[in-house]
């Protein structure tokens, strides 16, 4: 008896300790005026951290009671709204706070339909969405995501009725390198549960993100879903490698050998040991977007004994009219290119005209023209943005292993 009493006595103590009171047990006119969360059980927070209004306008919120100073920020849409983005642009946009604490901004245009990334400025410090549940990760750092609906996006949404693939996080020791590395792979419906082999992409990012990127803002399996699921692309495996490599003296994120012998000596032969590929040239592909098109420039296009497809996306040789590099990148891989143009299957080249690389484009496809390598070009609007990645990527993956 004595037991049990201990018992209650200990129940009831703990219950009414105020740090674990259930915060719907304070009766409203007590409740502190506040936007945050009171108790150890709160409720999620009453207010939509990111909301599309029926006008395509998006509202952003966040609590930050003791906050002077408070703003979203966003790269990604920089295109339609600025947000900091290029230098020189406002630092994000500006907040409100109201009388509880809760900071908001309503953005001025609409959103175009697509995936974005997002932070909150908060006194000077990155935040990302106290309230968020989808993020992206760059090579230091994560970023909230947020996705506007709509026919525009269509192509790149999650959609419930098609058949879905699987991303798994893989990690391998890059002798190489000697480290541990991380890349994420995409395997198409059916992989799990069959018996098949597939040919691969390797698609990389940009200077910046990491292996996560591809897939957490640029939605490539999603992409790759759709596609499938309508007959326009052929199953395939994706690995989207870590671009980036430990920092060294010297080293050149744009020219970085590390990572080309990572990727030829050790990741290819991780995933052809670790999953049911197809291991001929005609079924291995290699893309990439800005550093990641580098990548592939540099050790994708210049070995045509493994990679027969081939995609660069927002970049080029010649940078800053560097015409040098551009006699460099012949005289070295002059044998490369020559085979280049007898056995690729495909190289496509796309980039906007807004972009900031636009001037790389002319000398990179005047090496394509010197060597007779045939070549599709996607010269589309826009800058340097996710919002043409994705859609690179759409047009592109359908292209491949024919």
């Amino acid at each position: 008896m004595k037991s049990r009493r201990a018992i209650a006595s200990l129940v009831v103590t703990t219950l009414s300790f105020p740090g674990l009171a259930l915060a719907q047990s304070v009766p409203a006119s007590q409740a502190p005026k506040t936007c945050m969360g009171q108790g150890f059980f709160a409720p999620p927070a009453p207010y939509r951290s990111v909301e599309v209004l029926s006008d395509g306008r998006v509202t952003f919120r966040v609590c930050a009671p003791e906050a002077q100073q408070v703003s979203v920020t966003s790269s990604d849409i920089a295109d339609v709204i600025p947000m900091g983005f290029p230098a020189g642009t406002p630092n994000g946009l500006a907040m409100s706070r109201d009388a509880s604490g809760l900071w908001s901004v309503t953005t001025d245009k609409p959103v175009p339909a697509d995936n974005y990334r997002f932070n909150f400025r908060v006194d000077g410090a990155r935040v990302p969405n106290p309230q968020g549940t989808t993020w992206s990760e760059e090579r230091t750092g994560i970023n909230s995501t947020f996705e506007v609906p709509g026919p525009a996006g269509e192509f790149q949404t999650y959609k419930p009725n098609v058949p879905h693939g699987v991303v798994s996080t893989i990690e391998y020791w890059s002798t190489s390198i000697g480290a541990k590395r991380r890349a994420h792979v995409y395997t198409p419906p059916g992989y799990m549960n069959g018996s098949a082999k597939y040919p691969v992409l390797y698609l990389v990012h940009g200077a910046g993100d990491s292996d996560d990127s591809w897939t957490s803002v640029g939605h490539a399996n999603y992409i790759l879903d759709n596609l499938i699921a309508a007959g326009k692309a052929k199953p395939m495996i994706i690995v989207m490698p870590f671009g980036h490599t430990p920092d060294r003296p010297g080293a050149d994120v744009l020219n970085n050998n590390d990572f080309g012998n990572d990727l030829i000596k050790d990741l290819i032969p991780f995933v052809q040991s670790n999953f049911r590929t197809l291991t001929t040239a005609d079924a291995r592909a290699m893309a990439g977007l800005s550093m990641g098109g580098s990548h592939t420039i540099r050790y994708g296009l210049t070995h045509p004994e493994l990679f027969h497809y081939v995609g660069i996306f927002s970049m080029g040789l010649g940078m800053n009219g560097n015409m040098a590099q551009v006699d460099q990148y012949k005289t070295a891989n002059d044998a490369a290119l020559k085979s280049d143009a007898k056995v690729l299957r495909l190289l496509y080249y796309a980039i906007g005209k807004d972009d900031f690389l636009y001037a790389t484009s002319a000398p990179t496809r005047a090496i394509f023209d010197a060597y007779g390598i045939r070549y599709i070009y996607n010269e589309s609007g826009g800058g340097h943005t996710w919002i043409n990645w994705r859609r690179y990527l759409n047009d592109f993956a359908p292209r491949l292993f024919k």
